[in-house]
């Protein structure tokens, strides 16, 4: 089983576990069946708004096993590396929400609302109903000397009504008027993954996510395993495209695969597909499981691409083909 190679799930959220306030479907089985096998699961999230009791209550709602300290996000990465760096009961200037502020608490530092109080650091997280006053305090204490610190760079965050500004589009007011770049904590940057490999204790994790640019990404930057679940952001298309930070060691369609043998993927060669390249474009001949055929084409479209990467074009006959 794919699984037995793993003693750590590090998990992302919406995409992998959920969509929105729905599960994605056989999602929290599948994680039931692996806690079962004594995989240890870690639930890691570039959402620094909510606190992690609060995320891993949702799970449970959900039916995915879960409690608080099995929940690692960007707030306490972010926290992690202020308190590494300035004296405990440092004023922390929190430009977020209710997760942000306590992580920071929780590293034995003050969380604050102005710049009056000299803060030795600036966080931002994002958070509903993100004010105007208090971003004007966040770069006021910037432009004091603070250190800037985002809990990531999301530039947009999913919802039922669609793409919303994430944390990484709201960064932008502070930077825009200091001239002032943050310091990054979350996916794909290293230190949300440290977090986790210290709270977890992993020794052989496996990454796995649905979006190439923080999950995939963020593996290839640690120099671990990756799953690429096919439930969230991330298409076939982008997948076959992928430049080489962005390119998963699996490729999956659920989270099922984690139960299942991974089949050998060899020169072009997936169960009964074959993938080449001809004439300017990749080509697919065959037949089977709609993934193997993917996993054949991944592995030569990624062959021919080396160190760059194909257009969309010349992989649209194998998109065509798989449907």
């Amino acid at each position: 089983m794919l699984i037995d190679g793993y003693d750590t799930l590090l998990l992302d959220l919406d995409g992998v576990v959920y969509l929105g306030a729905h599960a994605v479907p056989g999602a929290p089985a599948a994680l039931e069946r692996a806690r079962g096998r004594g995989v240890r699961l870690a639930y890691v999230t570039n959402n620094a708004s909510r606190t992690p009791a609060a995320i891993a209550a949702h799970l449970r709602e959900l039916g995915a096993p879960a409690t608080a300290a099995d929940v690692v996000t960007s707030a306490q990465a972010a926290a992690r590396l202020i308190a590494e760096r300035v004296p405990p009961g440092s004023n922390v200037l929190v430009v977020g929400g209710s997760g942000l502020r306590m992580a920071v608490r929780d590293r034995g530092l003050r969380p604050v609302s102005t710049a009056l109080d000299s803060p030795v650091a600036v966080v931002q997280g994002i958070a509903p109903g993100l004010s105007y006053g208090l971003l004007s305090e966040g770069t006021l204490a910037v432009r004091q000397g603070a250190w800037f610190v985002a809990a990531n760079s999301d530039s947009t965050m999913p919802t039922g009504r669609g793409e919303l500004p994430g944390n990484g589009a709201m960064v932008r007011v502070i930077a825009a008027a200091t001239g002032v770049e943050p310091v990054y904590a979350g996916k794909p940057d290293p230190p949300l993954h440290r977090e986790s490999m210290i709270r977890t204790g992993a020794r052989r994790p496996l990454v796995v996510g649905d979006r190439l640019d923080t999950d995939i990404e963020g593996a290839s930057n640690a120099g671990v395993d990756s799953l690429l679940v096919l439930t969230g952001v991330a298409t076939a298309a982008d997948v076959l495209t992928a430049e080489p930070r962005h390119r998963p060691a699996y490729v999956a369609e659920t989270l099922d695969a984690l139960h299942l043998p991974y089949p050998e993927v060899r020169d072009g060669a997936c169960g009964g597909w074959r993938a080449r390249w001809q004439d300017g474009a990749l080509r697919l001949d065959g037949d089977g499981s709609r993934i193997d055929g993917l996993r054949a084409a991944c592995d030569a479209a990624w062959a021919v691409a080396g160190e760059g990467r194909l257009e969309e074009d010349a992989v649209k006959p194998v998109l065509d083909r798989l449907g």
